[in-house]
C-alpha cells in the first residue's frame, strides 16, 4: 500500500497543526507562570519595604522578637500559596497536553482502524488468520494504552491529595507556632 501525495500532505498538514497547538498550550502556561511570578515579586517588594519600615520602629528586644514572630505566618503562607499556583499551572499544562495526546491518539487509531479494514478488504483468500492477529494485536495495544491512562490518572489524583494534605499541615503548623511565638 503507497501513500499518496495527498495523504501525505494531509498528515504533514494535521502535525504542524498538532506541533502549533501544543506550542500555543505551552505559551499560554508560561504566560500564565511569568504573571504569577511578577505578581509575586511586586507583592514580594511591597512586603520587604513594609517589614524593613516596621522594624526600624522596633525599640527594644521584646518588639522585634514580635515583629519577627509577625512576619513568619504571612511569609509561610504566601510560599504554601505560591506552590499550590505553580501545582495548578503544571496540573492544568498537563492535563491540556494529555487531553490533545489522546485526541491525537484517538485519531491515529481510526487511521489505523481504516488502514487495517481497507488492507482486509484487499487481502489474499487465505489470510484470514493474519488479518485477525493484526485485529487482536491492535485491540490489545489499545487495552494497555487505556489501562496506563487510568494509572497514570490514579497516580495524579493521589499526587495531588497527598500536596494538599501536605499544605494544610504545614500551614496549620505555620499558623500554630505563629499563635505560640505571639504569646511568649
Amino acid at each position: 500500500m503507497n501513500l499518496t501525495p495527498e495523504q501525505i500532505a494531509a498528515a504533514q498538514k494535521a502535525n504542524l497543526e498538532t506541533l502549533s497547538g501544543l506550542t500555543n498550550q505551552a505559551l499560554q502556561s508560561i504566560e500564565k507562570l511569568v504573571e504569577l511570578n511578577l505578581a509575586i515579586a511586586k507583592q514580594s517588594l511591597s512586603d520587604s519595604v513594609n517589614n524593613a519600615k516596621k522594624a526600624l520602629e522596633v525599640k527594644d528586644i521584646q518588639q522585634l522578637l514580635a515583629h519577627q514572630a509577625e512576619t513568619v505566618q504571612p511569609i509561610a503562607e504566601k510560599i504554601i500559596s505560591y506552590s499550590r499556583h505553580l501545582y495548578e499551572l503544571a496540573h492544568e499544562t498537563q492535563e491540556s497536553f494529555t487531553k490533545s495526546a489522546e485526541k491525537e491518539f484517538q485519531a491515529g487509531q481510526e487511521k489505523m482502524n481504516a488502514l487495517v479494514e481497507e488492507w482486509t478488504k484487499n487481502a489474499p483468500a487465505g489470510s484470514d488468520v493474519a488479518v485477525q492477529a493484526l485485529k487482536q494485536a491492535i485491540a490489545s495495544a489499545n487495552n494497555v494504552y487505556e489501562t496506563s491512562q487510568k494509572a497514570v490518572k490514579h497516580a495524579v489524583e493521589v499526587a495531588q491529595t497527598n500536596i494538599n494534605t501536605a499544605t494544610d499541615a504545614v500551614a496549620k503548623t505555620t499558623s500554630a507556632a505563629s499563635k505560640a511565638s505571639k504569646k511568649k
